[in-house]
């Protein structure tokens, strides 16, 4: 960088990716798969590690940066910045006003809204064919693992049911600063071309909520919030909802949601 960036703040959860190695291979992940539509959206530039390398690609870039100190030095060493940067967060910021057509997402995420980014990038799916990001590794794990594992839980199947993921590579906390106390992963999510169809989408997120609510007991018990415990007499619910696969899930939850309609 050729100007120094200012310090991290640790209330914005900032660990600044100094590796440039680790930087291209992110933008290499992103290009790779970024078919027709070149709109990208960084989130969380910060002194811009991987801004640098995407202000050099053919794409129609916007980076949403919270801390205007980085919006400040990213116009000061990357000129080509300008005008690229809106000051906001992503968590609200309106993105059909940054761009109205689909676009890709990428970024090195803060570790403490990570989660809530994937959910926003849930919410706005159907603009958002592909995302490369950066997750603490725990997270990371949690959002690609299948069902049997115990890290399988509430991420990993309201992502899957939309996206395929891919675990690309482990990031060490050297590569950072300042380091954190955890290792990274860097994750691709590419939208399903072909799904399955979910009903009802607002009972699709509270049924899996529900079903690991109480992630030791049997579905028939974690299930009994929301559903009738006479309905759950299937040996289905005799399981643990990590036992259920995504397309059980999506499955169950489209037969109740059905059912509550017909009772509506």
């Amino acid at each position: 960088m050729n100007l120094k960036s200012p310090l991290a703040k640790k209330s914005l959860g900032q660990h600044f990716l100094h590796d440039e190695n680790i930087s291209s291979r992110i933008v290499d992940s992103l290009m790779d798969k970024i078919g027709e539509s070149k709109n990208v959206i960084e989130i969380g530039p910060g002194p811009g590690a991987l801004t640098k390398i995407l202000l050099k690609e053919k794409i129609n870039l916007r980076c949403i940066e919270l801390d205007q100190r980085m919006i400040e030095h990213l116009n000061k060493t990357y000129p080509a910045s300008k005008d690229k940067v809106i000051h906001g967060d992503f968590l609200t910021v309106k993105l059909s006003e940054i761009f109205s057509d689909k676009y890709s997402v990428v970024g090195n995420f803060p570790y403490n809204i990570s989660s809530q980014i994937l959910f926003r990038i849930l919410q706005e799916r159907e603009s958002i064919p592909l995302m490369v990001g950066m997750f603490q590794k725990e997270v990371g794990d949690r959002i690609a693992s299948i069902h049997g594992n115990k890290t399988y839980g509430i991420l990993s199947v309201l992502v899957q049911a939309y996206y395929d993921v891919e675990n690309l590579f482990i990031v060490e906390p050297s590569s950072f600063t300042p380091p954190p106390k955890v290792r990274s992963v860097v994750l691709r999510l590419t939208l399903k071309k072909e799904r399955a169809e979910i009903a009802d989408e607002k009972y699709f997120f509270a049924f899996v909520k529900n079903a690991f609510g109480q992630r030791r007991k049997t579905l028939r018990n974690s299930l009994s919030q929301i559903i009738q415990k006479d309905k759950l007499t299937d040996t289905i619910f005799d399981k643990r909802a990590e036992q259920l696969s995504v397309q059980q899930f999506i499955e169950l939850a489209n037969k109740f949601s059905k059912e509550n309609g017909k009772q509506g």
